[in-house]
């Protein structure tokens, strides 16, 4: 057995199951779990629902907390360099609300936040956000790290869900909101003695597991005791801290508190979504629809367990909708860089947008309908590519990654990676004959092949034979003998032969046939491969010899030498009879 720590599913099918699915019952414990409908309630009716029926206008208020709950998150926290590096990142591409720290969890964020308080630390445009447990000492702490800065955003928050009631703080729902609002009342005496202009956050953590009832009762409260107003508004984030439902029920609980939140003018609605059964991204989209304002993430979705969402994500699949997502994305990879280093973690390879193989395609289909979507794009506005849901160019990206070959690819590709970076336009028959050839080199080799082995490997199989062969051509010239006739006097092999026809090929392929070569031209094609007089022509050629055809290709800067080339490279690959590269 291969797998022996595996248990194969030999449950019973599933009654009423159709005849197409076979799956039978395994030995998961999936028993052992609520649904998420059993663990909390949403008053929200099917006819009140309106956030499926809702589309994107705008781009949401982005808050990254790569400095706070991203920072948490890492085996090893960022020191102060990597803390600024990270921060004049986000500052660099666009984001106005930034959460910089839990300053008192730690001498490294109180230390960050009070640099952040000297003069010009912060633009003039950009607050900072600071994060606090409802403790009247780590509020006290939070407030003396701020002492200075001109505007900042204070964040209490709070486990507000039964288990985290019960289990972890051990307060009822009545102690449990005298807490928040004690902390909270501590919170505006602090403010009122600020020099500073400070705003309120509040996060019930755990919201999407708790009574919604509960946390509306805490933050009308909160609503009223900050005296929240349309200019200093006060910010209500409801976080998914644990995924425990499909993305629709999250969508639900917030249009359900955006409909019932008090002085809603005077809120502004936030969420923090995390990622643990993967659908992070689905939560913030579908609760942005849903009435919320802002949204907490990370880039590339760093965070605990499987991540917080991921602000890149979100911020550039409304650019692939045409909807500016007001931060800078121009060149994905130095912020990949960036955070790589910041982070000490990588980024996936296909984490979208931003993964070193997230525009690449190897397999033949996709590679095909690349090739002919950038032909069809040239010139063009609108973005048509298929497979290519944005323009690489967009975030920084060239063209050169786009298409990569391995034994999975096909023509296509091949044809674009020789087209793009050597000038080379295949015609299609030439195309599906060296693609049989690279297969073979992919097969026998299993590894990718770049675009310089693609030349390399043309170079020899379709070039090389006209210069390098069992037939070789000396000294030759053409002339015009008059009434559309041309003549070719060349050596062979050392051996001099004449022939006429009505152009210079047909006169060199009867020189050929007088030295027992019968060769038959079925195709032939040339172009330049660049606009410079100096620029080599490439002629194509394919040739019928013994019953059998094959290609050739010749590049000079004359025309003519390169078209006699590919034809001669056609016959010495007849008389190989080998279309395999030596060796």
């Amino acid at each position: 057995m291969q797998f022996p720590t595996l248990r194969t599913p030999r449950g019973p099918v599933p009654p009423g199951a159709p005849g197409w699915n076979p799956q039978r019952a395994s030995a998961m414990p999936s028993h052992r779990y609520r649904s998420a409908h059993e663990r909390v309630s949403v008053p929200l009716a099917d006819a009140d629902r309106g956030w499926p029926s809702r589309r994107f206008e705008q781009a949401p208020l982005w808050v990254p907390v790569d400095l706070r709950d991203g920072n948490q998150a890492l085996a090893e926290p960022m020191d102060p360099a990597r803390k600024r590096r990270m921060f004049d990142l986000l500052v660099t591409m666009g984001f106005k609300e930034i959460e910089v720290g839990y300053p008192s969890a730690s001498r490294t964020d109180f230390d960050f936040v009070r640099q952040l308080a000297e003069p010009g630390a912060v633009p003039d445009d950009v607050t900072v956000v600071v994060f606090t447990a409802a403790r009247p000492d780590l509020i006290e702490r939070t407030f003396a790290s701020i002492e200075g800065l001109p505007r900042a955003v204070v964040h209490l928050y709070t486990a507000t869900a039964p288990v985290w009631r019960e289990v972890v703080l051990g307060r009822t729902k009545g102690e449990l909101a005298a807490l928040v609002r004690k902390s909270a009342e501590q919170m505006a005496r602090l403010a009122d003695a600020s020099a500073g202009s400070v705003r309120f956050e509040f996060s019930p953590e755990v919201f999407n597991l708790t009574e919604p009832d509960f946390v509306l009762e805490i933050c009308n409260g909160l609503t009223e005791l900050w005296d929240a107003s349309p200019d200093r508004p006060v910010i209500h984030n409801l976080p998914a801290t644990v995924e425990i439902a499909t993305p629709n029920v999250y969508a639900d609980q917030i249009e359900y508190m955006h409909r019932h939140l008090e002085r809603r003018g005077s809120v502004v609605l936030s969420v923090h979504p995390h990622n643990d059964r993967g659908t992070g991204v689905a939560c913030a989209e579908l609760a942005v629809l849903a009435g919320a304002q802002r949204v907490e993430g990370c880039l590339f979705g760093n965070g605990e367990r499987t991540g917080n969402v991921d602000l890149v994500t979100l911020a550039l699949n409304l650019h692939a909708q045409g909807i500016d997502p007001m931060v800078d994305f121009s060149d994905i990879d130095e912020i990949r860089r960036t955070v790589e280093y910041c982070n000490r973690l990588p980024v996936h390879e296909r984490h979208p947008y931003g993964g070193d193989l997230v525009h690449t395609a190897f397999s033949g289909t996709h590679q095909d309908a690349i090739k002919k979507g950038m032909a069809h794009q040239s010139g063009r506005e609108l973005w048509t590519v298929p497979y290519l849901p944005i323009d690489p160019a967009d975030v920084g990206r060239d063209y050169e990654a786009v298409i990569r070959v391995n034994s999975q690819s096909g023509k296509g590709g091949i044809a674009y990676l020789l087209q793009t970076g050597y000038g080379l336009d295949l015609p299609r028959r030439l195309q599906i004959d060296f693609s049989s050839v690279v297969q073979r080199e992919a097969d026998d080799s299993g590894e990718e092949i770049t675009g310089k082995q693609l030349w390399e490997l043309f170079s020899t199989v379709y070039l090389a034979p006209g210069e390098d062969g069992p037939l070789v051509l000396g000294d030759w010239r053409t002339a015009e003998l008059g009434g559309g006739e041309h003549e070719f006097s060349c050596t062979l092999n050392g051996v001099p032969y004449r022939g006429t026809g009505n152009g210079p090929l047909s006169a060199f392929t009867a020189a050929l046939a007088r030295a027992g070569t019968e060769a038959g031209i079925l195709h032939y094609s040339e172009h330049a491969t660049g606009a410079g007089p100096d620029s080599p022509a490439v002629a194509y050629a394919e040739c019928r010899v013994g019953g059998r055809t094959y290609w050739g290709a010749g590049r000079d800067t004359s025309v003519l030498t390169a078209s006699v080339r590919a034809v001669l490279a056609a016959v010495n690959r007849a008389a190989r009879c080998d279309v395999r590269p030596a060796g």
